[in-house]
C-alpha cells in the first residue's frame, strides 16, 4: 500500500505543477489580450536626420555552415543602413573547409566597400559566447546586432529596430522570428506552431507587463553598454542568450519586444537537428534555473509577481519532467483506480490535466487565429496541429527530461550546434549533410520501449476493474503512444 501511496503522491504534485504552468499561460493569454488593445508609443531616433543614425555592429557567430554562409552574407549586405555607420563581423569559429570559402566571400564584400571582419579564435572557450564577447572588444558599434547563419533579416530591419533605444533605459531590442519552410514536414509544421506561441503569447504577455522576457539568441540588437553592465556574455550555461538577459534585467535594463517586425529563419528538418537544438534550450533553461533563481528571489527590484513569472519562466523546460512523470505513472494509477476503491476520491486530481489540456488549447488557440483565421476550416485544422504537436511534444519528453536533470544537477556538455541545412523546397534534400550525427542515441531505444509501454497502457483501458474497463485515460494514452512513435521511427529512419 505503501508504493501506491507513494505513486499517488508523486503523479499529484506533477499533476498540479503542469496545471500551475497552465494557469500562468492563461494568465499571459489575458497580458497578451490587453496589450493589443493599449498604445504603444515610445521614443525613437529620427531617422531623416543623420546626426541621429548611430553606428551598429552586426556580429554574426558561425560554425562550421558551410551550406548557409553565402545566403547568409549576401543577405546582410542588403540591409538597408548608412555604410559609413555600419560595420560586419563574421565570428567564425569553423574548423572545416568553409574557413576558406568564407574568407573568400568576405574579400569579395570588402571590395565592394563594406566594413566587414573576419574574426577568428584559436580555440572555442566559451563557444558562442566566447565568441560574441571577443567580437565585442573591437566592436565599434554602438548597437550590437546578432544574427545565427540561418537568419535572412528584410532590408529595413535596422531602420525598425534601432530607433528604440533613444530610449536610454532600453538594453535590448528583440524581433520575432518567422519560419521559411514552415510547411516542408510534419516535424517542422509543430516547431513553427511551438515557437509561434513563444513569440506571441510569451514574450508580448510577459513585456507588455514588465516582467522578465530573454534576449533569443539571434534577430535582436543590444546596446553595447548593457552587455558590459551586466557582466558581458558568460559560457557556463548553454543557453547564454537567457542567462545575460536575466542579469541584464535585474540591472534594470529595459527590453522592447517587436511583434510586428518578423525575421526570417529555417527550422531544423532532420529530427536529429531538432533533437540537439531541444537538448540544448532545456538543459540551458535548467541550468539558468540554478544559475539565477536566487538571484531573482533577492531582487528588491522587481515585484512578486514579476519573480512568480521569472521562476515559472526557468522552469518552463523541466515541465517536460513533470509530463514525463504523469505519462509513466498514468499506467499504475489506472489499475491503482480501479483495485482500491476507496481511494477514489484522489483520483479527482486527474481532472488536472483535462483543464490545464483545455487551458493550453485556449491559449494557443488565440495564437493560431491571429494568423490563420477564425473560420470553422482554421478551427479543424487548428484542431489537427494541436493535438499533433501536443502528441510529439509528449514524444520529446524522455530526451528533454534528461536534458533538464542535467541542467539542474550540474553536469557540463558542449555547445552542440544545430546543423542548417539550406532547405528551399520540398525536393530538396538534407540527408547528405554532413554535419548530421550518424549515431544513433541510446535514448531511441527506450523511446521505442515507452512506445509499446503506452500501448499496453491503451490495451489495459480493456481489461481493468469489473465494469467492462476504464477508458478515462485511453486518450492520453493514444497521444502518448503516437508521440513517442513519431520520436522513435523518425530518430531510426533519419539514419537510413
Amino acid at each position: 500500500m505503501l508504493l501506491e501511496i507513494i505513486i499517488i503522491c508523486v503523479y499529484s504534485i506533477a499533476l498540479i505543477l503542469i496545471f500551475m504552468y497552465a494557469l500562468a499561460q492563461l494568465n499571459l493569454l489575458f497580458n497578451y489580450i490587453k496589450s493589443q488593445k493599449t498604445s504603444k508609443n515610445s521614443p525613437e531616433f529620427d531617422f531623416s536626420n543623420a546626426d541621429e543614425i548611430p553606428y551598429v555592429t552586426i556580429q554574426l557567430p558561425v560554425f562550421n555552415e558551410i551550406y548557409v554562409m553565402d545566403r547568409l552574407l549576401k543577405n546582410i549586405v542588403l540591409l538597408d543602413y548608412p555604410k559609413d555607420k555600419l560595420e560586419i563581423q563574421v565570428l567564425d569559429d569553423s574548423t572545416d573547409e568553409s574557413v576558406e570559402s568564407t574568407a573568400i566571400l568576405i574579400e569579395t564584400l570588402q571590395e565592394k566597400g563594406f566594413d566587414i571582419q573576419h574574426i577568428q579564435r584559436t580555440n572555442r572557450e566559451g563557444f558562442k559566447a566566447g565568441a560574441l564577447k571577443e567580437g565585442l572588444v573591437n566592436a565599434k558599434g554602438e548597437y550590437i546586432a546578432i544574427f545565427d547563419a540561418d537568419f535572412l533579416p528584410q532590408t529595413d530591419w535596422l531602420k525598425r529596430t534601432i530607433p528604440f533605444f533613444r530610449d536610454e533605459a532600453v538594453g535590448v531590442v528583440q524581433t520575432r522570428w518567422g519560419h521559411i519552410n514552415r510547411n516542408y514536414s510534419v516535424l517542422t509544421r509543430i516547431q513553427a506552431f511551438a515557437l509561434d506561441a513563444h513569440f506571441t503569447l510569451e514574450q508580448v504577455g510577459r513585456n507588455s507587463k514588465g516582467h522578465f522576457i530573454n534576449f533569443n539568441g539571434t534577430a535582436g540588437v543590444w546596446r553595447k553598454t548593457c552587455i558590459i553592465d551586466a557582466g558581458n556574455w558568460e559560457g557556463d550555461t548553454l543557453t547564454e542568450d537567457l542567462d545575460l538577459s536575466y542579469r541584464a534585467q535585474l540591472k534594470n535594463w529595459k527590453f522592447k519586444y517587436l511583434e510586428d517586425v518578423e525575421t526570417p529563419a529555417e527550422l531544423p528538418v532532420a529530427i536529429s537537428a531538432a533533437r540537439s537544438q531541444q537538448f540544448r534550450w532545456n538543459k540551458g533553461g535548467a541550468e539558468n534555473f540554478q544559475k539565477m533563481m536566487r538571484r531573482v528571489l533577492k531582487s528588491k527590484n522587481i515585484s512578486a509577481k514579476t519573480k512568480l513569472h521569472s521562476l515559472l519562466h526557468l522552469l518552463n523546460s523541466t515541465m517536460f519532467l513533470n509530463v514525463l512523470i504523469v505519462g509513466i505513472l498514468s499506467i499504475p494509477m489506472l489499475y491503482i483506480k480501479n483495485e482500491y476503491a476507496h481511494l477514489k476520491m484522489y483520483f479527482y486530481v486527474m481532472s488536472f490535466f483535462v483543464i490545464s489540456t483545455l487551458i493550453f488549447f485556449i491559449c494557443y488557440w488565440f495564437m493560431y487565429k491571429k494568423s490563420h483565421g477564425s473560420s470553422l476550416k482554421s478551427f479543424v485544422q487548428y484542431i489537427a496541429l494541436f493535438f499533433t504537436f501536443f502528441s510529439i511534444a509528449m514524444g520529446f519528453s524522455l530526451h528533454n527530461s534528461i536534458a533538464v536533470l542535467e541542467g539542474h544537477f550540474g553536469k557540463r556538455s558542449d555547445f552542440v550546434r544545430t546543423p542548417k541545412f539550406n532547405i528551399k523546397a520540398l525536393s530538396d534534400n538534407w540527408k547528405t549533410n554532413k554535419y548530421l550525427r550518424k549515431n544513433i542515441s541510446v535514448n531511441v531505444i527506450f523511446e521505442g520501449l515507452l512506445m509499446l509501454y503506452f500501448g499496453f497502457g491503451m490495451y489495459s483501458a480493456f481489461i481493468v476493474g469489473d465494469q467492462g474497463g476504464d477508458f478515462g485515460l485511453f486518450p492520453f494514452h493514444l497521444m502518448l503512444f503516437l508521440g513517442f512513435g513519431f520520436v522513435f521511427f523518425k530518430s531510426l529512419s533519419s539514419k537510413v
